[in-house]
């Protein structure tokens, strides 16, 4: 009998045999794609990841960085403050001369008030590429108020030092909004180390501007040092702006040594009665202005 079973029992184990095999064959071949998969899958990510971050972490040199801009302002009359400065006017138009020479694009303002400054500064901002040199100029009043530096407009009514900050432009957060916008060098003049008029309604006041907290790649020029004051003197310019524009059109100058040259040259005319105040945190060489074009000679 079971020679009679035995032919139908060989042909079961002989197909299960098979579909043994092919199961084992079948996860072989899912073992492998899965494999491929991890390998693919382990580097595809990494790959990705140099794809989003290389362009973040590619510098941009100053030859490639975009056109430099510079946003000059002139504050003069205040009426709160008794009769209109004499130089805050010249002084920025003579500047925003200096650097149109220079290559640079300047935004320029006369006279603002709060909403002035800025609305200015944001069209200002606006015009800022990655890697391109921004200069902000200001010429006027300038007060501390809990260690910070405003640019008072025109239009500020100031009793107490809580009024600076109501209605003044505090520098340091539009600088970090520059920075954030992607600018190279951030270069900063402010030359309103003025006496507070206001200061005889205040109970307690301090004199002069305070030390700028900026980002890197900042460099930064007072007409004199935090917490000291100069008056300004007959000529129609002032002395820290008069040096500055012979400095920025004298070629082949970094941005350091425009304002190095300028803070020795004031302190030897006035005699060492005026240091200007420099601070920097460059990161390197910055040519203040962009390359001249070289003149092209045609082969003889």
């Amino acid at each position: 009998m079971w020679k009679a079973v035995l032919p139908g029992v060989i042909a079961l184990v002989t197909v299960g045999l098979s579909l043994v095999s092919g199961e084992v064959v079948k996860r072989d071949s899912e073992h492998k794609v899965a494999l491929a998969g991890a390998a693919e899958s382990a580097t595809t990510p990494s790959v990705a990841r140099n794809a989003r971050t290389s362009p973040m972490q590619k510098a941009v040199s100053p030859r490639d960085a975009g056109r430099p801009v510079a946003l000059v302002i002139g504050n003069a009359s205040y009426p709160d403050a008794g009769l209109p400065l004499a130089q805050p006017l010249n002084n920025a138009r003579a500047l925003a001369g200096a650097l149109k020479e220079r290559g640079y694009e300047v935004d320029f303002g006369e006279n603002l008030t709060k909403q002035g400054i800025e609305d200015a500064f944001d069209a200002f901002k606006r015009k800022i590429q990655p890697g391109s040199a921004a200069f902000i100029f200001f010429s006027g009043f300038g007060i501390q108020a809990g260690r910070q530096t405003y640019m008072v407009p025109v239009n500020a009514h100031i009793w107490n030092e809580a009024d600076v900050r109501r209605a003044g432009v505090s520098i340091e957060p539009l600088l970090g909004e520059i920075d954030a916008k992607g600018a190279g060098a951030k270069l900063v003049v402010l030359d309103a180390s003025r006496r507070n008029p206001f200061e005889r309604r205040f109970r307690a006041v301090s004199l002069g501007l305070a030390a700028i907290h900026a980002p890197d790649d900042t460099l930064v020029m007072y007409a004199a040092a935090p917490g000291k004051v100069i008056s300004d003197g007959e000529a129609e310019v002032s002395p820290l702006t008069d040096e500055l524009v012979a400095q920025i059109r004298a070629p082949g100058q970094t941005a350091e040594e425009v304002f190095s040259h300028t803070r020795l040259a004031v302190s030897r005319a006035s005699n060492h009665e005026q240091v200007p105040w420099v601070s920097s945190s460059l990161v390197q060489d910055f040519p203040f202005a962009p390359a001249e074009p070289k003149t092209q000679h045609s082969a003889k």
